[in-house]
């Protein structure tokens, strides 16, 4: 096993910085962030891990002015992690970029402090927003899909190949996340409840959202399991994937959204789920691998106006994930199965033939080994060649 992985998204960060752009990296916890950006050269380094670096510029966040000042360099380069806990730093760097004193990479687990402080915003036209991901077929392909859809794809639980060990960090992965950043920063008041709001996400994860239905055995309102929701969207623990609702036939398409763990280790265990699970489980757990791997494989190609959503008539046909563009629109409908059939393809025709002028080509992506012409219009391909999909013409 490689003690190293070549990220995908550092090709990205080396041409903005070429450039002479800053950047703002968030990203999960563990994702590889900083080992990523410190394969660069940086003239100045400042991590807000550290408590007393943390305490000096929240007292003093000038104080990074006169930092930058004393290196003798004419355009320092400057490398801050976990910016968000220190927000009121944004504006310094702000005022660093605009007079062109000092050019930036900060990285953030978690957007939510900087999007509610008042002073703080994204520096927008000033600063190029990117996302890590946990590892993606491209920059690692795991042993069996099994392993990805238990275990994840988050580096350090790639690179642990004791299966108990990988359980024990997962499970210290999900507490840490509620005692770090929800307890600690006093994101919600009732804290146990939040915990079983988070279980019972994670064990509905991919589903169409229902706030109703999990306030109900919360014991809350539904407007809190939205916030609730939000919480957990601006820390980068789940990512929402929106419906297609345009039509010219169909007047009930699903408006609602789906909401995905980032990491499918991280769910299982903060849904409190073991490895012994029922095929049509682990079949809807496949069907959120493939999601999260076409998002995460249009990130890392930079392919920023291209969007991961679903098309879903309630009393009808369903495609599970839809790569749309301004070029094309593609079906992607996911089977559980090594042999998939012409009968799978049903679905992902119907929505070719109704999206006739966007749509041209569909696929199903199953276990098998080899590509298959199910229909003229619709390939069956393996999952390890989703990254395949993820290139618009």
């Amino acid at each position: 096993m490689p003690q190293w992985i070549k990220r995908a998204v550092r090709m990205q960060i080396q041409r903005h910085l070429e450039r002479g752009k800053s950047l703002l990296l968030l990203g999960p916890r563990q994702t590889g962030k900083t080992s990523c950006l410190q394969q660069f050269s940086w003239d100045l380094e400042i991590s807000f891990l550290l408590q007393r670096t943390r305490l000096e510029y929240e007292k003093n966040p000038d104080v990074l002015l006169q930092y930058v000042e004393a290196l003798s360099v004419p355009l320092p380069k400057v490398l801050i992690d976990e910016v968000q806990k220190v927000p009121a730093i944004m504006d310094v760097v702000q005022y660093l970029i605009d007079k062109k004193k000092a050019q930036f990479a900060l990285t953030g687990s978690s957007a939510r402090r900087l999007k509610n402080a008042d002073a703080v915003n994204f520096l927008p036209g000033r600063i190029v927003l990117m996302r890590m991901d946990p590892l993606t077929l491209s920059e690692f392909q795991p042993p069996t899909v099994e392993d990805a859809l238990f275990y994840g794809s988050l580096p350090a639980m790639v690179l642990t190949s004791d299966p108990q060990d990988r359980e024990i960090d997962l499970d210290s992965y999900a507490t840490t996340f509620l005692e770090e950043e929800i307890r600690k920063e006093a994101l919600v008041r009732n804290v146990p409840a939040f915990a079983r709001f988070l279980e019972l996400a994670a064990i509905d994860s991919g589903e169409i959202s229902n706030f109703a239905a999990i306030a109900r055995q919360v014991g809350v309102a539904h407007t809190t399991i939205a916030q609730h929701y939000q919480i957990l969207e601006d820390c980068l623990l789940v990512e929402r994937f929106d419906p297609i609702t345009t039509s010219s036939s169909r007047k009930k398409l699903t408006r609602s959204s789906r909401y995905l763990f980032f990491d499918l280790g991280v769910r299982r265990l903060a849904a409190g789920e073991g490895t012994q699970l029922i095929p049509e489980r682990i079949g809807r757990l496949f069907e959120q691998y493939v999601g999260l791997e076409l998002r995460r494989e249009q990130r890392a190609k930079g392919l920023v106006t291209s969007k991961v959503q679903f098309w879903r008539d309630p009393h009808g046909p369903e495609v599970d994930w839809v790569l749309t563009s301004d070029e094309e629109w593609i079906p992607v409908e996911v089977k559980w199965s090594d042999s998939p059939a012409q009968s799978d393809a049903r679905h992902v025709e119907l929505f070719l033939d109704e999206y006739a002028e966007r749509a041209k080509r569909g696929y199903v992506v199953c276990r098998g080994d080899a590509v298959r012409q199910l229909t003229p219009r619709v390939k069956a391909i393996p999952w390890q060649q989703i990254p395949t999909l993820v290139e618009f013409p």
